[in-house]
């Protein structure tokens, strides 16, 4: 690409493409645009990290804090109680960045501050779809923890290039360069610092840039208690040979992303500050390297050098390639970053204001959105108007007239539209890849208490589903109950609580529920016949199958190897369907069956008598006939467990994670804590947290994320099955 001059430094963008894509009407030239995410592992300091951010922009004008429920981003009521954040939360602010190419030039940035609980892991998931930046927030005493590594494959999936910031150095046991370690190892990321901190814990005093070669001096200043002022000053003679050291090794990891920096880096030249900087830019926008940072959030200690790093490191919506879709024929489509072209975009989130009513979260891909537009939506082949636009500041908004290319809004006006779908003007035919979530691995039945309540129920159920891809709702053939499926504990309780308070509905619920699944440890063969003959045209279907275990996580492949006709080919979709319906209910007790491979290799049909009825029934019988065959097993979904302890309380945590049926996978010590991995069975984890803080006198912590399904034990089995066959614990 050719390069835009500014008075300091070369930025990397394209001077012709820049004037090409910008409305001359934008508030924000795209080029000063950032759309970044906060994500991490709950209590990283996520949400303190945003309020200092907001405050130091200017966007608040007192800093709230999480353990007096004065956020700005954790707006709900379950938030405030709780101190974590339950819901991703959108908001603006702007930034003059205090050196680099864009000193002097307020820079728009969106944040979306995520939540780091696993149960409310679909929010960083459909936050990370459609942002082009992420700062990942880490624990500088607990390093990388399991949900760092959820979100991190999470960025890696939609390809956000991010950097990290090491939150809490003042802290005592926090390691800035053991977490830069433990980056590269538990996360495979090429990660190189940016700062290096003078000092940690109680003598955690200021910070080293490495790129600029100066200081900045945290001292606490009575004068100046917000932290708003810190000083540049020089190196300490005691840290000089430590940053050479580390400004080397970023020059050497950067300069594989640029062939000026890597000439002048092989034949010993000077590397200029401008250089290095485009060099830094350049790997991280490549995903290819990570630039980290220490600071505390807490202490107001390092946020405006975060924001400056944000601004020079992180894309713009024009550093990042176009956001690929399908039209209606199947082919690539790509929505180019431009004001000028047909407007495309996705909704990638469902809000119900009281206020307001539906809100629509949109990033505006490609185009412009002005109030009052109509939107097409290609899954629905129809057309809604967007009656107001607003920009979200967390729980208030903000009117505008237009969205432009690289914006994040919300839409008032649409009705029939789910998270994940494109609206676009209509002839621009394109369907942008949605986020994909997780399935449920919890269930719990819920009764209203009184006849309004249950019709109150209906409404709130239809709009929670509405809001939150993660949670299902059924109704039991069995029982007739209302049966609730989400992602852990605190998910289903947040649910029960905001049916409530928000809808009104006094409802009880029933113990939690596993969702189990079936599988088969080996091949069979299945047939199926459907045959119905009750005068005049009868019903035949016949499907012949073979079933075989497929690898774990690999989910129902249904092939059709059918050969000479034996089933006609307008048949075999519905033979299809009907070995799909097969699966949802397996044959040990009723469950998902998950991880086969089924063949269709044979069958015959009349001439006269079959339909596709019949051979959807065929389907679904020979599934059945084949799973019997093919020994099925129940799984059972197991969970990561990494618990942190002082040591003395570490005997008496294994042998309760032994008791749950648990596996020690590992055990490692780190600032004094011990750290224990384990792998235990979900069912056995109801009121873990509680129990294990118990045990500890309260000094113990957990993260729990879900690993995978292993076979039940046989002295177990017999009891579970009766168990589902009495209630509604089906998922």
């Amino acid at each position: 690409m050719s390069a835009v001059a500014s008075p300091s430094i070369t930025v990397v963008t394209d001077k012709d493409k820049v004037s090409a894509v910008n409305s001359k009407d934008r508030p924000f030239p795209l080029e000063w645009t950032r759309n970044i995410g906060i994500a991490a592992h709950i209590d990283a300091g996520k949400t303190t990290t945003t309020e200092r951010i907001l405050f130091y922009s200017g966007a608040v004008h007192k800093m709230g804090e999480v353990h007096e429920g004065t956020t700005v981003t954790d707006w709900m009521e379950q938030e405030r109680e709780r101190g974590i954040t339950i819901t991703a939360a959108a908001i603006s602010c702007a930034w003059n960045a205090s050196w680099g190419p864009w000193k002097g030039i307020k820079q728009r940035i969106n944040i979306i501050d995520t939540p780091g609980h696993v149960d409310f892991t679909a929010e960083v998931e459909r936050s990370l779809r459609v942002l082009d930046g992420a700062v990942a927030v880490f624990d500088a005493v607990a390093g990388v923890q399991p949900q760092s590594e959820t979100v991190w494959r999470q960025a890696n999936k939609y390809k956000v290039p991010r950097i990290a910031f090491i939150n809490k150095m003042d802290r005592v046991g926090a390691d800035f360069y053991r977490c830069i370690e433990d980056i590269r190892t538990k996360l495979k990321a090429n990660a190189h610092a940016l700062y290096l901190p003078i000092g940690a814990e109680e003598n955690f005093t200021g910070l080293i840039d490495l790129v600029q070669n100066v200081a900045y001096n945290f001292d606490d200043n009575p004068a100046d208690p917000l932290g708003m002022n810190p000083t540049t000053v020089e190196i300490p003679e005691a840290m000089k040979a430590k940053a050479k050291e580390y400004r080397d090794k970023l020059i050497e990891a950067v300069s594989d992303f640029d062939d000026v920096l890597a000439e002048k880096y092989l034949s010993g030249e000077e590397i200029s500050v401008s250089e290095l900087l485009l060099g830094v830019r350049k790997a991280t926008i490549s995903l290819q390297f990570t630039g980290v940072f220490p600071g505390s959030a807490f202490k107001k200690k390092g946020v405006q050098r975060l924001l400056d790093c944000v601004v020079n490191y992180l894309p713009s919506p024009i550093d990042v390639p176009p956001m690929q879709g399908q039209d209606s024929d199947g082919k690539t489509v790509e929505a180019v970053v431009n004001d000028k072209a047909k407007l495309a975009g996705l909704a990638f989130k469902l809000w119900n204001d009281p206020f307001v009513g539906r809100l629509v979260f949109f990033r505006v891909y490609t185009g412009q959105l002005p109030r009052g537009m109509a939107l097409y939506n290609p899954r629905t082949r129809r057309t809604e108007r967007c009656s107001r636009l607003v920009l979200m500041r967390a729980i208030e908004r903000e009117e505008i007239d237009v969205a432009y290319a690289g914006d994040i809004c919300a839409v008032v006006g649409v009705k029939d539209v789910i998270t994940g779908d494109t609206l676009c003007d209509e002839d621009f035919d394109i369907r942008l890849e949605p986020p994909s979530f997780p399935e449920p691995v919890i269930s719990m039945s819920i009764e209203p208490n009184s006849k309004a309540d249950q019709e109150k129920l209906g409404v709130a159920l239809q709009r929670l589903v509405a809001e939150d891809p993660t949670l299902r709702v059924k109704t039991d053939q069995d029982t007739g109950q209302t049966i609730l499926a989400g992602m852990g504990e605190l998910h289903l309780e947040i649910i029960i609580d905001r049916m409530k308070r928000e809808f009104k509905v006094e409802a009880t619920s029933g113990k939690p529920q596993i969702a189990y699944r079936e599988t088969i440890a080996k091949a069979a063969d299945g047939e199926g016949k459907f045959i119905r003959q009750s005068g005049g045209k009868g019903q035949y279907g016949h499907v012949v199958i073979k079933v075989e275990p497929n690898e774990k996580g690999k989910g129902i492949e249904i092939l059709n190897e059918t050969v000479g006709g034996s089933i006609p080919k307008e048949f075999i979709k519905p033979a299809i369907e009907g070995i799909r319906q097969g699966t949802n209910n397996g044959v040990v007790a009723g469950f998902p069956v998950v991880d086969a491979i089924i063949k269709i290799v044979d069958g015959s049909f009349h001439e006269v008598d079959s339909s596709e009825l019949a051979f959807t029934m065929a389907g679904i019988f020979a599934f059945k006939d084949a799973m019997k065959n093919a020994n099925p097993i129940l799984l059972e979904p197991i969970m990561g467990v990494e618990v942190t302890t002082p040591e003395e309380y570490q005997g008496d945590l294994m042998g309760d994670i032994n008791r749950r049926r648990g596996q020690i996978q590992g055990m490692e010590n780190k600032a004094g804590a011990c750290i224990i991995n384990a792998h235990v069975p979900l069912e056995l984890l109801f009121g873990y947290v509680t129990d294990i803080r118990s045990l500890s006198k309260g000094r113990a912590s957990a993260g729990i994320t879900p690993s995978h399904f292993e076979q039940v034990p046989n002295s177990l089995l017999a009891k579970i099955v009766e168990t589902n066959a009495k209630g509604p614990a089906r998922s």
